[in-house]
Parts: structure tokens; C-alpha cells; sequence
């Protein structure tokens, strides 16, 4: 614990949903839900308008459509996401060289370690610049908050939504803390929260009365040290600005199950494939590949072949997953497929034998492996598990949030799915509002315009395609 706030906790309000409202100016003000639209889509993300309605992240589509039906339903757009993303790190990054991301749209910062702040008035002038910055640059708000740890800063950031900025003093964590529910603390989710409701215990400041002892009664040794610990305020964790990257993968969850097994091993290649893809762009290869297969009745099958080098080569990880799906028996039909690469490095089999070549000639240029690549990385990091975007507690390390359900993002453009981007050689830049019967409804307007007017063309109009997101902010064409 430090003696100063000098942890900063940065949290982007509603990021997805307010980077749409941004970009699409008649959804200003409006419900917005981001996520997939298939019959088994998720929510990802939900505007503080859908919010009131009841619709949270991580909830299944069609029960946000019954709660919001006159909501605004879009596909996420990861491209953009990450763009605005990158631009708040590197903000970030200008106050300090320790900056922890735990996903596009949240990070911790040691405000300490950059100079930026070492007091109370410092750390609050820091916090409420770095906020006018991000408006200034990207039009939306995010939420700070300020405290002596990291536990307390993600507690006071929550506290400051929305676009707020909470300081908590060090000395008062245990009576801020005290009256809030036990769910606040990391590691507290729902089974734990009505483990400890059934034994009376509903408060942070129940906890520090139960005591350790109790604590670890109730929920064993470890659980129990650390949740005492936490309802005091302790926190020594460190701000750590990097961390190994363990895993890279990609899954799909199907409209409806499939059955035929022709097209389940085709899915698992085109997945095999996109893997690579992030694998490249991360710059890793990786000798363990993993096939994730969920069935009718939701049982989930996970197997796995260690290779004998690490690999980044699209042939070797799908004939790896083909062969795991042999062992899958997949009668019934199935409603998710995921293929992953573990154990990761940065270089591959083939990098070894040049390197190895080239030393044994006395010099020349070494071989490449193939790792250079370009493109995101869906690449999970650190200890935790990845969870739903902006409600990825306890999630380590930089990450994207998971991919729309379905297709890839070149067949949803195709689809003209709501919420993508879209030019008409006339009318110029717009989004697709839906689509239907032959027909593609676009309302034409960009950040910074007026709401724009709708337009209907055929699905297959030469003068419509598919079009790159605009900037939120500045000069757009």
C-alpha cells in the first residue's frame, strides 16, 4: 500500500456501445447493444440508455431484445475498437512507462513511476487531465479512478461511473470500503457472494468482522487470507507493464447446430486458419494446438496435440485440428467449434534449423520462420481467464474482446450486417441500418455530422460496398 494515490485506474465508459454512438450520430442518446445478432448471440457491450432497461454485457440477445425492443442492435467493429484503443494507451503510456492494459478499454497506470504524480493534488490533476485528453481526442469519456492500490482504484473507478473520477485517500480505504457489497472485491463472483450471504455476511465491513479464521473456514485457507486482506484494503500487487502472452485462439458459436460432418471439419479449418492469422500478428508461434468443441446438450470437449516445435505454419495447426476432431464424437450436432495455440514462443521450428545452419557456415543471413506478420492478436496474457469485454474482471493482460458469433468479419460485410460500415459512390459514407428481402437500408452520416438520412438499395446495388470505419474525431472525407 502507498502512502499517495498514485495508481490510476482508467475504465472507458460503455466503450463499444459510446464508440458507436460516436461514430453514428443519430444513436446519440439512444439504447445501443453491441454484439452477436444470430439467435445465440451475446451481449458484448450496452449503452447506459439499453442499461436502464436491464440489458447488461454478457446476456443472451434475445432476452436484451424482449427487455429493449426498439434498441439500436450492432456487430461489433473490432478494427475500430482496437484504433481508439491504441490511441487511449499511448495517452497512457505518455504519463508513465508502467501501464497494465487489461483489455481495449481498461489499464492501470503507476503514476508514480512516470513522475506524473506523488501526492493527492498531483495524482487528481493528473487523473482529470488524462480524462480531457481522451475527450479531446477521441469524443468519448472514460472513468478514473485513484487510490494507494490497485484493488482500491478499480474500486474507485467504478464508483466514478459514468465519466467520473473518484480519489480515495490513503487512510480512509476501510470506511469507504465497509458499506459496499462483498461483490466488489476481485475474486467475489456469484457463487462465492451467496456462499457468504447464506453465513449473514452481505457487506465488505461484515467481512473484516467475521475475521481470517472464520473466513477461512468458510472458504478455505487461500480464498479466505486474501478476501480478509482485501475487505482491510491491503494490495501490494504492482503495476506490471508487461506480461508473457499464453494462448491465442478463436471460436465460433453456430445459429444453428451442425450436423454434417463434412461441414464441421471445413469450420475447423477456416478457424485453424484465422488462428494462425492472430498467431502471426502476435508475432508467437506455439507447439500445443487445442480444439474446443461444444455440443447439442452444451457438454464442451476440449482436446489438445503437442507438437515438437513450435509452429506458425496454417498447414501444420490445421492438420493438428483435423486430427483432434477425429477423437470428437460429434452425433447430435454441435453449436460452438474453437481451435487455440498454447505453450506460445517467439520462433519456430524452422527459425531454429537456419539459425542453426547459419552458425554452422560461419555466417550469412539467418532463415525466417514466418513469424512476421500483420493484423490483431486475440492473445490471452497473464493468470486470468478471458472474460466479456469491459466486464473482464480479473482478466491479465492486453486483450481483444472475442470475435462476433458466426462468420468472419468479411462474410458479415457481405451480409450487409446491421452497424457496419459502409460508401455509396453518390451519398458517400454511411452504416447499415438492416437488411432484409433483397434490400439494404443505410443511413448516411459520420462522427461529427448531423443525424444523416435513410436510403434503401438492393443488396447487390454496384454503387454500395463495403467501406473502412471512419476516425471519431478530426477531418473525415
Amino acid at each position: 500500500m502507498r502512502s499517495a494515490p498514485t495508481i490510476l485506474h482508467l475504465d472507458m465508459d460503455a466503450f463499444y456501445a459510446s464508440v458507436e454512438q460516436a461514430s453514428k450520430p443519430s444513436l446519440r442518446g439512444k439504447a445501443v447493444i453491441v454484439g452477436g445478432l444470430g439467435p445465440r448471440g451475446v451481449v458484448a457491450t450496452a449503452s447506459y440508455e439499453a442499461r436502464r432497461f436491464g440489458v447488461h454485457s454478457a446476456m443472451p440477445m434475445g432476452q436484451a431484445r424482449r427487455l429493449c425492443p426498439n434498441g439500436a442492435y450492432l456487430i461489433p467493429r473490432f478494427t475500430l475498437y482496437r484504433q481508439v484503443s491504441d490511441l487511449v494507451m499511448a495517452m497512457l503510456r505518455e504519463l508513465s512507462p508502467l501501464v497494465e492494459p487489461l483489455s481495449l478499454d481498461e489499464a492501470f497506470v503507476d503514476l508514480e513511476a512516470g513522475g506524473a504524480a506523488h501526492d493527492s493534488a498531483s495524482a487528481r490533476a493528473a487523473g482529470e487531465r488524462l480524462r480531457a485528453d481522451i475527450r479531446a481526442a477521441t469524443g468519448l469519456s472514460g472513468s478514473v479512478g485513484l487510490a494507494g492500490s490497485k484493488m482500491l482504484a478499480k474500486v474507485a473507478s467504478e464508483e466514478a461511473k459514468p465519466a467520473g473520477l473518484l480519489l480515495i485517500e490513503p487512510g480512509t480505504e476501510r470506511e469507504l470500503l465497509a458499506p459496499m457489497s462483498v461483490r466488489t472485491l476481485p475474486g467475489v463472483g456469484p457463487a462465492t457472494g451467496e456462499h457468504l450471504r447464506r453465513a449473514g455476511i452481505t457487506t465488505v465491513g461484515e467481512l473484516v468482522e467475521a475475521g481470517e479464521d472464520e473466513l477461512v473456514r468458510m472458504v478455505g485457507r487461500a480464498h479466505g487470507t486474501g478476501l480478509y486482506r482485501m475487505a482491510l484494503g491491503l494490495d501490494d500487487r504492482p503495476v506490471v507493464a508487461e506480461r508473457d502472452a499464453k494462448s491465442v485462439s478463436v471460436e465460433d458459436t453456430f445459429d444453428v447446430d451442425l450436423h454434417d460432418r463434412v461441414r464441421i471439419r471445413g469450420e475447423v479449418q477456416r478457424l485453424a486458419d484465422r488462428c494462425v492469422q492472430r498467431l502471426r500478428g502476435s508475432g508467437h508461434s506455439g507447439r500445443t494446438i487445442v480444439l474446443k468443441v461444444r455440443r447439442y446438450d452444451f457438454s464442451t470437449l476440449t482436446r489438445s496435440e503437442t507438437l515438437r516445435g513450435p509452429t506458425d505454419d496454417p498447414a501444420v495447426v490445421r492438420e493438428a485440428a483435423a486430427r483432434l476432431l477425429e477423437a470428437v464424437d460429434t452425433t447430435g450436432g454441435v453449436r460452438l467449434l474453437g481451435v487455440g495455440v498454447t505453450g506460445l514462443a517467439d520462433y519456430t521450428q524452422e527459425d531454429l534449423f537456419a539459425q542453426s545452419s547459419a552458425a554452422g557456415s560461419g555466417g550469412g543471413d539467418a532463415g525466417t520462420g514466418g513469424t512476421a506478420g500483420t493484423g490483431g492478436a486475440a492473445v490471452t496474457g497473464g493468470a486470468g481467464g478471458q472474460g466479456g469485454p469491459e466486464a473482464a474482471d480479473g482478466v491479465s493482460g492486453a486483450q481483444e474482446g472475442p470475435e462476433p458469433p458466426g462468420a468472419p468479419q468479411e462474410a458479415a460485410e457481405r451480409r450487409w450486417a446491421a452497424g457496419s460500415d459502409v460508401r455509396h459512390a453518390l451519398y458517400g459514407p454511411g452504416w447499415v441500418q438492416g437488411s432484409g428481402v433483397g434490400r439494404v437500408t443505410v443511413r448516411f452520416e459520420q462522427p461529427g455530422s448531423e443525424p444523416g438520412r435513410v436510403r434503401t438499395f438492393r443488396v447487390d446495388d454496384p454503387d454500395l460496398e463495403p467501406s473502412d470505419p471512419l476516425p471519431l474525431v478530426g477531418d473525415v472525407a
